[in-house]
């Protein structure tokens, strides 16, 4: 329980708010009205989400049952939390369809909206894991309410397992990836790609893009899988997903200029490190397959399953609490995807650089804030409703759960954890204020009025708010 806020922190409320440049321009800054947060969907593995030129996303996913293939849809990201799902298509009654239905990616393909998805036979035993990828194809031009049948099984060049197909268009040419048991290699999968004649069928030469074999590839099994890909800055980069599907899960990734020969294995490097783990900090485990999207404002959207506990009863398989969560996704100088680490739950966190020296971020390093560009977690933080009304907000590391930035008596801006007091409940409240001329906002303290969160000296502090240094650009 929180103490309340005291009259008098109400009143440095309202000087504090007075204490802004009174113009058209300052205003309050609200928050977004329809802002994603962690988990997006609950019990939703496998995920994938586009935003389609009709303006609509479109989402589907493994179910926890493994029987039924899924769509939702929405005009925004957030909205995909409550949208009504509809059921496409359900395992058959019996044969080689009859058993778990894995990874459907919903693609348009030729004017027809297709689903990969791979399937295996009911049964028991390990013949449930004779998992071979298939296609289901929509009768009309909305795959919500169009019929769907089976289109037939992908014509993989070993009859093996193979699974987490996806499909993309690069220099007019439609390519096909996927993860496949290459007999004669002991993994369990690899990853593959080769030019697409028909949603079905290969054109020609196949390609081994990478075989599992350093260390974060092969904990408890050896896994490459759920290739997805994202074309920026003059390169191609494809994701994949690396090891057991527990805490172990980590994404992976492959690079390729945007003019080589995809086809040629060695067009491709591969990151010697994992991009994307498991952060205890921020209580998701076992990140992995992945997808892009965009957000509303044209903004690299990164999509992926987690769990938000890390001890699972029984085969992680079949544990039911893998949740779609989505982030933004940064690039470094060189123009390479800084995945961070994940963000954890509630709402989307946030980065702020200075309006005068684009170079210094809100940042922090450990329980200590500074000015700087760190790694890129370090610079996020969550914007959460305050406790001194509608106005008021308190802002939180990612890294750092329970603990908020608050406003000093001599002046410093600190972190400190939550110490359910009305002491902090008062020097943790800030209000947003926007400046739409600048595109600017600032964080006036509650506690200090006229003051504001700004960089004076190279030093996070309070400064005057109607000064530059109170300034900041939110990205």
């Amino acid at each position: 329980m929180h103490f309340t806020l005291s009259r008098r922190g109400f009143i440095a409320s309202s000087a504090a708010l007075s204490a802004a440049p009174m113009m058209a321009r300052a205003k309050v800054a609200e928050a977004p009205v329809a802002a994603p947060q962690n988990p997006l969907v609950r019990q939703r593995a496998d995920a994938q989400i586009f935003r389609h030129d009709d303006g609509h996303y479109y989402m589907t996913g493994s179910v926890p049952e493994y029987d039924r293939l899924v769509l939702r849809r929405s005009k925004t990201i957030a909205g995909l939390t409550s949208a009504t799902e509809a059921v496409l298509w359900r395992h058959e009654k019996t044969g080689p369809l009859s058993g778990f239905i894995w990874a459907p990616e919903l693609h348009r393909i030729d004017g027809q909206w297709i689903i990969y998805f791979a399937a295996g036979p009911s049964g028991g035993g390990e013949d449930v894991f004779r998992i071979r990828t298939y296609a289901v194809v929509c009768d009309g031009p909305d795959p919500m309410t169009g019929k769907w049948s089976l289109l037939g099984q992908f014509q993989a060049p070993w009859d093996s397992f193979n699974l987490d197909s996806t499909s993309f268009v690069h220099k007019g040419q439609r390519y096909f990836a996927w993860a496949q048991r290459e007999p004669g290699i002991e993994t369990n999968s690899n990853l593959y790609i080769a030019k697409l004649e028909s949603p079905l069928k290969l054109a020609g030469k196949v390609t081994r893009l990478t075989v599992p074999t350093l260390d974060w590839e092969i904990r408890g099994y050896k896994v490459a899988e759920a290739p997805a890909v994202l074309h920026r800055n003059g390169r191609l980069f494809m994701t994949y997903s690396a090891s057991a599907t527990d805490a172990r899960y980590c994404l992976g990734m492959l690079t390729a200029d945007e003019e080589a020969d995809l086809l040629d294995a060695a067009s491709w490097t591969k990151s010697p490190q994992p991009v994307f783990t498991t952060c205890r900090e921020t209580s998701v485990f076992g990140p992995g397959h992945n997808s892009f999207t965009v957000d509303e404002q044209g903004r690299d959207i990164l999509v992926y399953h987690g769990r938000d506990y890390e001890a699972i009863q029984g085969d992680p398989l079949f544990n039911p609490d893998r949740h779609t969560r989505v982030q933004r996704l940064y690039y470094t100088a060189d123009g390479i995807p800084d995945f961070g680490v994940p963000v954890g739950n509630g709402p989307l966190p946030e980065r702020f650089a200075s309006a005068t020296n684009a170079r210094l971020l809100l940042a922090h390093d450990g329980p200590r804030l500074i000015a700087g560009n760190p790694l890129l977690a370090q610079t996020q933080f969550r914007q959460t409703p305050g406790r001194a009304g509608q106005q008021s907000v308190m802002l939180s590391p990612i890294l750092m759960p329970g603990h908020y930035l608050v406003a000093r008596k001599d002046g410093s801006v600190a972190l400190e954890p939550d110490s359910n007091s009305a002491d902090f409940d008062l020097r943790s409240q800030f209000v947003r204020l926007a400046d739409a001329r600048r595109g600017t906002i600032r964080f006036a303290a509650i506690a200090a009025p006229g003051k504001a969160i700004g960089v004076a000296d190279g030093q996070i502090r309070l400064v005057r708010s109607r000064d530059a240094a109170a300034r900041w650009r939110a990205d």
